[in-house]
């Protein structure tokens, strides 16, 4: 990639080390207190690695399996590997450009910073802000109702004829995620996402284990790999699984992590890429597979669910309980990383860069701002049971042009490789391809909603 750029960047690093008045003016630029309290510059590679783990490797992988039950093993792996490719390509070519952009001296640290100044200020304020804002409370609000469903799985195999409501578990998730939204900055989130690190690899590791053994043992399911419906459902599951693959790989604030590493960033993001796909690589398809060769299209929509037969364990009930707990531990941590975007804007909104960080003129609107923002989160998991299928579509629409659209929109418009050059070609290809799928698995969200509307009710205990 390195020969694609027109400008030497090893020229930037040197600047970056011995031109500090370059930074002055980056640091008065972007002096809002949003960006001065929140998406603070001081992290390594290896935090940024544990920051990129927790935002892409969440729970959410463990519905792979069923998308898998849409598209069959064929067109499931394709999907699954052209993903993986396409959007580690994307965030790479993201990080350059944050880069080039640095070195021009027009520091970027937000996903609206960069539409805005590469292609005007309506595309950040309008489309980018808004989508960006939406994917990513959308997101916390995911983490909410999961958190709450795990809980309630471990209190229904404990005690199954006990009265305790869906909304009860997951108002109890929600007070846990409001201590954790006090926390800071971005970067002072780097110990709790090691730890998130070492979750993920956990209970992906027991969702996969449960599932092999499931798989071998006459407990399970007869495996078939049969698609479901007829032939129109089959066309829109198709899409839907599309959607659940891309909100799985999805990231939508790439931007604000590489804001927290230190100068000079040059191939920090990419190593620290490189680690996050790593463990990608090792949990997406140990579960997918796994998931899908156990239960075949049988599976659920998180593959836990698929441990627990009309309320008869498949395995022993520690082991699901602690793969749940893993799980649950995880979905605080994301939907405290998932929290930032909105914790930037309310710190901008609220906070005085002018006043110390920790001074009472900024901890109180801080406390309140982020008390409120998980508050709301948390009332809407309740209320919305249903939010899966409202999250299909806030990938469709926001993940897709987000983390496959964009980025390569960004990188054509900033570099200008030659329309001869094979680059600009791929990334034209990417654009219209992603952007007619999300267009298409976006309508094939909303007919699903329209389909189980139905069985829509408020505080469902489902």
């Amino acid at each position: 990639m390195g020969t694609l750029l027109p400008t030497s960047t090893a020229e930037h690093e040197k600047s970056e080390k011995h031109n500090p008045s370059i930074q002055i003016q980056q640091q008065q630029k972007d002096v809002d207190a949003g960006a001065l309290f929140v998406l603070k510059s001081k992290g390594s590679w290896v935090h940024c690695g544990y920051h990129l783990t927790t935002s892409i490797v969440a729970p959410a992988l463990l519905s792979l399996p069923y998308a898998f039950t849409m598209l069959g093993w064929t067109a499931g792996i394709f999907c699954l590997v052209i993903a993986a490719m396409v959007t580690f390509y994307s965030y790479n070519l993201l990080s350059l450009v944050l880069e080039r952009q640095a070195q021009l001296g027009n520091r970027q640290l937000r996903f609206r910073d960069m539409a805005r100044d590469i292609l005007g200020p309506k595309w950040g304020r309008y489309f980018v802000g808004p989508i960006q804002f939406g994917v990513c409370y959308g997101a916390v609000v995911a983490c909410a109702l999961l958190g709450g469903q795990c809980m309630k799985a471990i209190y229904v195999l404990s005690n199954p004829n006990g009265t305790m409501k869906l909304y009860e578990f997951v108002t109890i998730f929600g007070c846990f995620m409001l201590i954790l939204a006090q926390i800071p900055s971005f970067h002072s989130l780097r110990h709790i996402n090691l730890v998130s690190l070492v979750l993920c690899l956990l209970y992906s590791a027991c969702a996969a284990g449960g599932s092999i053994y499931i798989g071998n043992s006459s407990k399970g399911p007869e495996k078939n790999y049969s698609l479901k419906g007829d032939t129109e459902n089959r066309l829109f599951g198709v899409f839907n699984a599309l959607s659940i693959i891309a909100t799985t790989y999805g990231n939508g604030i790439i931007p604000e992590i590489q804001a927290t590493l230190a100068p000079p960033v040059k191939g920090k993001m990419f190593k620290a890429l490189s680690v996050c796909y790593t463990v990608v690589c090792v949990t997406f398809f140990s579960v997918a597979i796994s998931g899908y060769w156990a239960f075949g299209n049988e599976s659920e929509g998180l593959i836990l669910s698929n441990f627990v037969d009309n309320g008869k364990p498949l395995l022993p009930k520690w082991f699901i309980y602690m793969t749940n707990g893993f799980t649950i531990v995880q979905l605080s941590a994301v939907g405290v990383v998932y929290l930032q975007p909105t914790n930037e804007v309310l710190e901008q909104a609220f906070g005085d860069p002018k006043s110390p960080e920790f001074s009472s003129r900024n901890v109180i609107p801080r406390v309140i701002s982020r008390s409120l923002a998980i508050t709301v989160a948390t009332i809407i998991a309740a209320m919305l049971p249903f939010f899966g299928d409202i999250n299909s579509l806030i990938g469709a629409f926001g993940f897709m042009p987000l983390d496959f659209v964009l980025p390569v929109i960004f990188f054509n418009l900033t570099f200008k490789p030659s329309k001869r050059s094979p680059i600009f070609w791929l990334n034209v290809t990417i654009a219209v391809v992603f952007s007619t799928l999300g267009a298409i698995a976006t309508i094939a969200a909303v007919r699903q909603i329209v389909i189980d509307g139905k069985n829509y009710q408020l505080f469902a205990n489902v």
